[in-house]
């Protein structure tokens, strides 16, 4: 008997849609339509969604933002995402530039995405991250992209620096008690008292902390509502904007790929423009505090306190050349240390403090003196050396040089009855905890 054999017939798989979507940017620097992004946006969504067997997965857009990185370009991470999500399959745009400028960001990305099964299409070059070529023509391109961005960079710079010759600022400056009306900057009044008091307190020999501490405890604040702090203090001391003067080309951008700002240090030319805005601060002031800030540097001193100023820059180290300044400890005792100690934290090697009360009685006794004498101290002695821990070096006007031992009465200083009577006091509450325990 014959036999029959029963085919099934095969039904033909039913083709899955292609989750297509596009990415679309424009850089302020090159392209000042805006309509540009529309026309892309417009494109890219028309040519998903009518085409046959591609399902829309959406349009990524970075708009005024550059190509030489993909940090900042907020669109392009979330593409990426939406790639890692598996969201997409098919990614398509303009170009190379369009997609990334730098080399090696272009062909990081694609190459990931390639490995997750997304290909990317470039429309202008004709190429496909899945074809065997693809790689070797995205790394020419690339390349011819990333030089492109170079030339359109040093051209931009070309300009900026042919307007500051002339005067104009590359854009708005910002300082602190400003604010522009049209094209001109003029002085914020209740902003303007605060930097003449900076200034000011400086010159009066306070500290940029003191100052901050100042105007935390009256609520000075920022024009952004924050706290004054030694940096913004700083900036503002330095800025030669307060003088109504302005100082161009203070930064510059050492690579036109990864935008990294520097600080002019004399390897551009800078311009200096005068009379450009009103003045809050005269030049003479200014230039004041530049050689204050100088001084304070070189020598590594604190400013002049109300404790023992005829020992502000008296009293010096041989061993690092920075003088002494004054602090206090435990609330009551007043000392004077190197600056290398207590302000640089580098002690020098010497180490060592003096008490104030015998680094006078010292004084009094080398200048013969019952008690000692500020005026006379000042009128008699040029400075004082300390060679070693302890030990005293008088340099007196008159040429003569008297070494003198200063007692050291730290322990002393320290275990006064008030300080005892707080030490017993802590005693008996720690006794006491440690009993409930």
């Amino acid at each position: 008997m014959a036999k029959i054999m029963r085919i099934e017939r095969s039904r033909p798989a039913l083709q899955t849609r292609k989750k297509v979507a596009a990415y679309a940017r424009i850089s302020m620097e090159t392209e000042r339509l805006h309509h540009s992004l529309s026309a892309q946006i417009s494109y890219y969504s028309s040519l998903i969604q009518n085409t046959p067997g591609w399902q829309y997965a959406g349009v990524f857009v970075d708009d005024g933002i550059s190509g030489t990185g993909i940090a900042k370009r907020d669109g392009f991470q979330s593409m990426v995402q939406a790639a890692d999500n598996g969201e997409i399959d098919i990614i398509l745009t303009k170009s190379i530039q369009r997609f990334a400028r730098n080399t090696v960001d272009l062909l990081n990305t694609v190459r990931h995405l390639r490995d997750i099964g997304v290909e990317v299409r470039f429309e202008k070059e004709h190429i496909s991250t899945m074809t065997g070529d693809g790689e070797l023509m995205l790394t020419i391109l690339a390349s011819f992209a990333q030089e492109e961005s170079r030339s359109i960079s040093d051209n931009v710079r070309w300009g900026i620096r042919k307007r500051m010759k002339k005067g104009i600022p590359n854009g708005r400056v910002r300082a602190y008690g400003y604010r522009w009306e049209g094209d001109e900057l003029v002085i914020v009044p209740e902003e303007a008292a605060v930097v003449r008091r900076i200034f000011q307190n400086f010159l009066d020999g306070k500290s940029r902390r003191q100052t901050e501490k100042e105007f935390a405890a009256e609520g000075i604040r920022t024009r952004n509502g924050k706290r004054w702090q030694d940096s913004n203090i700083k900036m503002v001391l330095t800025n030669i904007t307060y003088t109504g003067n302005l100082l161009l080309m203070k930064e510059y951008i050492s690579d036109p790929i990864t935008k990294k700002h520097k600080k002019n240090g004399g390897e551009l030319t800078q311009y200096y423009v005068e009379g450009t805005h009103p003045a809050i601060i005269d030049k003479e002031t200014f230039d004041l505090v530049q050689a204050e800030m100088r001084r304070r540097k070189e020598q590594g001193e604190i400013p002049r306190t109300r404790y023992a100023s005829c020992f502000k820059d008296k009293i010096k180290c041989p061993a690092c050349g920075l003088y002494y300044q004054h602090t206090t400890r435990y609330g009551h005792a007043e000392y004077w240390l190197c600056c290398s100690h207590s302000y640089l934290h580098k002690p020098c090697g010497i180490g060592g403090s003096l008490n104030q009360n015998n680094l006078k009685q010292t004084c009094a006794v080398v200048l013969g003196l019952d008690q000692f004498d500020e005026d006379v101290f000042l009128d008699k002695v040029e400075f004082i050396c300390v060679p070693k821990r302890n030990v005293l070096e008088f340099h007196l006007k008159d040429g003569m040089v008297v070494t003198k031992e200063c007692p050291n009465t730290g322990r002393k200083d320290h275990w006064t009855p008030e300080y005892k009577a707080w030490w017993m006091e802590r005693r008996r509450i720690l006794q006491k905890e440690g009993e409930k325990e």
